[in-house]
């Protein structure tokens, strides 16, 4: 119930009986519904749900202000697919404390059941956009890295005190037009003998490895 103190607004709560005695303080405008675990199931899109579920409303979403991202880092995701990937990089950032990923317009849907949970709650701390990354990226001088095959090594990158971190689709990486736009391409350099990295598990590296350098 990680979303009842954040700015999403909650519309109702259902939960089961043996539940009740988790659930935290909520506002009186909240509506609550016991269920049983046959209701639960079907309004429920997950195979197993967990024993309290809560709608909430999907809140508009803004353009995002250049100046939100001056002197910080924020990850931008060029066609990620997978639900599960983009629930563990917004939980990845949130562990990190990047409070932006900005996702292309055909990057999976951040509000897609899978996505969420995947999250653990980190939706609420961490905001996420979807722009035309092109045009994005063109009127921005905030330096760009990308995580590409051929570039420098992440270790020896000198990262400075802001950026954007390009990370590409899961099978075809990042895409030929945004490519052309990256400053700083990186490589997380391969010791073994792996074909490639999970996106989520890429992010994960870039984000330890600034995080690393930002707080020295």
């Amino acid at each position: 119930m990680e979303f009842v103190p954040s700015d999403y607004q909650i519309h109702s709560v259902y939960f089961l009986p043996q539940y009740q005695s988790l659930l935290p303080k909520l506002p009186a405008n909240i509506k609550l519904f016991e269920v049983t675990s046959a209701e639960l199931d079907k309004i429920s899109t997950l195979q197993a749900p967990q024993g309290i579920l809560a709608l909430v409303n999907i809140p508009e979403t803004a353009a995002i202000d250049a100046d939100a991202l001056r002197n910080k880092f924020s990850l931008v995701l060029d066609g990620v697919q997978d639900p599960g990937n983009l629930g563990t990089i917004i939980r990845t950032a949130d562990w990190f404390g990047f409070k932006h990923v900005i996702c292309s317009s055909h990057t999976v849907e951040v509000y897609n059941p899978k996505t969420v949970q995947a999250t653990m709650g980190s939706l609420c701390r961490v905001n996420v956009s979807y722009h035309d990354l092109p045009e994005l990226l063109k009127d921005t001088d905030i330096p760009i890295f990308g995580a590409m095959l051929n570039g420098s090594s992440l270790y020896e990158t000198q990262w400075g005190p802001e950026g954007l971190v390009v990370l590409g689709n899961e099978g075809q990486g990042v895409s030929q037009e945004i490519i052309d736009l990256i400053s700083n391409p990186v490589t997380i350099p391969r010791v073994g003998q792996a074909e490639s990295l999970n996106v989520a598990v890429s992010a994960a590296i870039f984000c330890a490895d600034i995080s690393r350098n930002m707080n020295k």
